[in-house]
């Protein structure tokens, strides 16, 4: 029904391996990014969501924790002070079973619609399990759903999924700087190619809500 409605333009997807573990690393325009993704990809996608999305009373709490339950979203209570370990094991667990696990190494929507300097995490979980990491250029989502609007609208979306990166000379190197921030620009060089966005090296920081 998604791709009969807003006929999104997906390339690359022959990139997304057939089987086994794999990183998928895409830049971050809208909350709904976490729905187009997984639903454009040849495999289910695992993400992280926050906990509150699965908590609550009444029909929009429960319509809620339904699309994150159907979209294999993985609970994580991000005011716990260890909501970074707690995360980064669950992705760990997520890649041991074998399966696709979802993040955006920027850490946030993009405030403006450029692509930011790529956060850490991403470059530790890459070198703590060994998967491959497939990078991800998304368009359109940021008009189909702009920040402050409550249900998307129709507009042209476009997933490039591009060739898998590994980074097996960085083995054993997970916890040097120097590593992480190598990957993580060889990460966002070719997330900025699949994307076209405007880079800036500098960590995107989040926004409040409009209103």
């Amino acid at each position: 029904m998604f791709r009969m409605i807003y006929r999104p333009v997906i390339s690359g997807a022959e990139h997304v391996p057939a089987s086994g573990p794999a990183i998928i690393a895409s830049n971050h325009l809208s909350v709904i990014d976490s729905a187009v993704l997984p639903l454009a990809a040849p495999r289910p996608i695992a993400f992280l969501a926050k906990a509150e999305y699965f908590t609550g009373r009444g029909l929009k709490a429960l319509a809620t924790r339904s699309v994150f339950t159907a979209l294999d979203a993985i609970p994580v209570d991000r005011s716990n002070g260890r909501a970074a370990l707690v995360a980064l094991d669950a992705a760990e667990e997520v890649l041991a079973g074998g399966r696709l696990f979802g993040i955006y190494p920027e850490g946030t929507r993009s405030p403006d619609g450029r692509l930011y300097r790529g956060r850490p995490g991403v470059a530790r979980l890459a070198l703590r399990t060994g998967a491959p990491v497939i990078p991800v250029g998304i368009s359109g989502t940021d008009r189909m759903q702009p920040r402050g609007r409550r249900l998307p609208r129709p507009a042209r979306v476009r997933v490039h999924f591009g060739p898998p990166l590994t980074f097996a000379e960085y083995q054993g190197k997970e916890g040097n700087r120097v590593a992480q921030r190598a990957i993580m620009d060889e990460i966002m060089r070719a997330i900025h190619a699949l994307s076209g966005q405007e880079y800036v090296d500098a960590y995107a920081q989040p926004t409040p809500p409009p209103g």
